[in-house]
């Protein structure tokens, strides 16, 4: 079979094509691996605070360039972004315990507590949930407030006393409380001075005139048949500090805005997400100080929600450590380097380049001279030829004396100086038996 060899300039070709395809491809993958990996984020609150406060944490992931990045999506309310959740719209979704389909839901943070206030109007004389047989309390945030609505007319009996829930917007409210279409207020916000000053400005304002808290006597009872709630003591003069509104701790309820993941989302991406986030509440806090609730989510085993595993890590300290993460590329880093080498070696060999000329030894020239014997014309280049032998076979026998490596075997050349004169011995036979040229006078 016979071997052909690629010109120089076309293997230098063929390797700059396979080197700048390993390069690209490597090139591809690293991109890959570390762009960001970016979520859709549902949110929804009726002044549209919680969109505006997830899109600010959003531009600071992009001013941390931190390997995770937002994108919101405003929902309107709590329950719709609960909605876009479960029907997997969306990878995480800012929600409240109590609302909506929460069954693959694992938690990454608590965005905030939001407390569950009933407000009389001012000079009201109610000042209990017993007190509000027969009349209407309207309900700001309607729909997402039904569990609420649910669990307190179930501890109170309040169908069988006739009191009628009305859903409200934002901005029907203080109409309704004006005009009396409603003795109460039920309304669920964190207790930040922005969201107790939107609930102050419902009410009439005045020195003399003030809103009535009305406590939630059966709290705990509600908390011990709904894990998403718990018994809440609003602290002295939340409302109003002098004169204080409540005028003591009043029992309340209480739950949480939660921000959840699927349970399919990869343990390293929530992870760098919990991170993410706990680096940019700090940062953001002077902007907006609703991100001094953001707190971690109960790791009970019993908690209503389960912290997911990547968010876990986080807060038990069990993220893995410099070794532990990159361990296997320390273990492969030298195979893949000696890959490398031993492909760049392959490479210089098939270029050819600094390879030293190909040099016949005793035993190539020897078999070469076997060629030239058939074609030989005359005594005179037979007897050279026999010379020639000689030289090669004094040489061989000089370095075998010196114990030189590179001497051939002296078995070997026997056969070889012997199959050689035999192939002599036929020539000088056949130009012996060829008829004398005439000579030309």
């Amino acid at each position: 079979m016979v071997s052909i060899r690629m010109p120089f300039w076309l293997r230098f070709i063929s390797l700059i094509g396979v080197v700048a395809l390993c390069t690209g491809a490597g090139l591809l993958a690293y991109r890959w691996y570390t762009h960001p990996v970016t979520l859709k984020l549902a949110v929804g609150t009726i002044d549209g605070e919680g969109a505006r406060a997830m899109s600010a944490m959003a531009s600071q992931f992009v001013t941390d360039g931190a390997p995770v990045r937002l994108k919101v999506i405003d929902t309107g309310t709590a329950l719709e972004a609960a909605k876009a959740f479960a029907a997997g719209k969306v990878d995480l979704a800012a929600v409240r315990g109590g609302v909506g389909d929460l069954s693959e839901a694992q938690a990454i943070v608590v965005l905030a507590h939001v407390a569950v206030l009933l407000i009389a109007p001012p000079g009201s004389s109610i000042d209990s949930i017993d007190k509000l047989k027969g009349r209407t309390v309207g309900v700001l945030g309607g729909e997402t407030n039904s569990g609420i609505v649910e669990a307190l007319s179930n501890a109170y009996d309040l169908a069988r006393s006739k009191v009628v829930f009305k859903n409200l917007g934002l901005e029907d409210a203080r109409q309704a409380i004006q005009s009396k279409q409603v003795s109460a207020l039920l309304v669920v916000i964190p207790l930040t001075e922005k969201y107790l000053t939107l609930v102050k400005g419902l009410f009439p304002q005045g020195s003399k005139t003030l809103p009535v808290l009305i406590p939630v006597d059966s709290a705990a009872a509600i908390a011990d048949a709904n894990r998403a709630y718990e018994s809440f003591d609003v602290p002295k003069g939340t409302l109003r500090g002098s004169p204080p509104v409540p005028e003591d701790d009043l029992t309340t309820l209480r739950t949480s805005l939660y921000l959840v993941a699927k349970k399919s989302l990869s343990s390293d991406v929530a992870t760098n997400l919990t991170l993410a986030i706990l680096k940019a509440r700090r940062e953001l806090l002077g902007e907006n100080r609703l991100f001094a609730q953001i707190t971690s989510p109960s790791t009970d085993a019993d908690a209503y929600l389960p912290v997911h595993p990547g968010a876990l890590a986080v807060y038990n300290g069990t993220q893995q450590s410099f070794m532990d993460e990159y361990s296997n590329y320390i273990y492969l880093g030298p195979m893949v380097l000696g890959a490398i080498a031993s492909v760049l070696a392959a490479a210089w060999k098939f270029l050819g380049i600094g390879q030293p000329e190909f040099r016949a030894g005793p035993l190539d020239t020897l078999y070469g001279l076997s060629r030239h014997i058939r074609s030989v014309k005359s005594e005179t280049e037979l007897s050279n030829i026999e010379d020639q032998i000689d030289n090669i076979l004094k040489e061989e026998r000089l370095k075998a004396e010196k114990d030189d490596e590179s001497a051939v075997d002296a078995a070997t050349l026997n056969v070889v100086a012997h199959r050689l004169e035999n192939l002599i011995h036929d020539r000088r036979v056949m130009l012996a038996a060829r008829p004398p040229v005439a000579s030309v006078a």
